[in-house]
């Protein structure tokens, strides 16, 4: 089991935001998280990066617990956060953006043949690795902010909302490359309100409504189910 998150409870403040939630990813998985806006899905990925604290419950990674480590050292270990939003540090280059996505790291060689990958998986920032990241669209600030977190080498990629605002024909591409990701050998753990998307690409998939688990299962058979159908897929 590379991850597993286990009943844990989180609060705002007094707000509940998430009530026993547990996930389980295992290596060379894409796993999908869906559900509505405030059902908790960011705060998920925000528990397990170290950036929320759990008041109840624990978080697993590759045998080690991780729940009470800052996010530095989740990150050291193997975890990366593509933050929903983008997040890019939008005065400097495409290139300064990818390199700061490996500042922890000390191999040189190793971070020019990741930087040389993460430009083959989205050629156009190839083109555009001179250009400051606030002058981006916002496929190719999404393709960026992707590029950036597998400059840390992680064994899981953590994607929050990565087609939010995109064209359709801008979100198959961030999709395809997801797949092309995990086919590499990342395992990818998706937070997502395309449904229907997700599912296409996912292995399996866990829906959270109101900070609870309400469904969980093979990506194909929640597809098939009428529960999803409806609330979900618009079916």
């Amino acid at each position: 089991m590379l991850l597993n998150v286990n009943n844990i409870t989180v609060y705002y403040g007094s707000a509940l935001a998430l009530k026993d939630v547990s996930l389980k990813v295992e290596e060379g998985e894409i796993v999908a998280v869906l559900g509505p806006n405030g059902a908790g899905k960011t705060t998920l990925l925000r528990s397990i990066f170290g950036l929320v604290k759990i008041s109840k419950g624990s978080i697993n990674f590759m045998g080690r617990e991780t729940h009470k480590l800052p996010p530095y050292s989740i990150a050291k270990i193997g975890i990366s956060l593509c933050p929903e939003r983008r997040r890019l540090f939008p005065e400097m280059t495409v290139l300064e953006n990818l390199e700061m996505g490996a500042y922890m790291r000390k191999d040189k060689d190793e971070i020019r043949k990741d930087l040389k990958r993460v430009l083959e998986l989205f050629p156009i920032l190839e083109e555009r690795r001179n250009q400051k990241a606030g002058t981006l669209s916002g496929g190719e600030q999404q393709m960026l902010a992707i590029g950036r977190a597998l400059m840390s080498r992680p064994k899981l990629l953590m994607l929050d909302e990565p087609s939010l605002g995109l064209s359709p024909i801008i979100k198959g591409r961030i999709f395809k490359s997801v797949e092309e990701i995990r086919n590499e050998g990342i395992t990818v753990l998706l937070v997502e309100q395309d449904a229907s998307s997700a599912l296409r690409i996912a292995d399996r998939a866990y829906i959270l409504e109101v900070g609870r688990v309400v469904l969980e299962g093979k990506s194909k058979d929640l597809v098939a189910s009428e529960q999803v159908k409806k609330a979900y897929l618009g079916i």
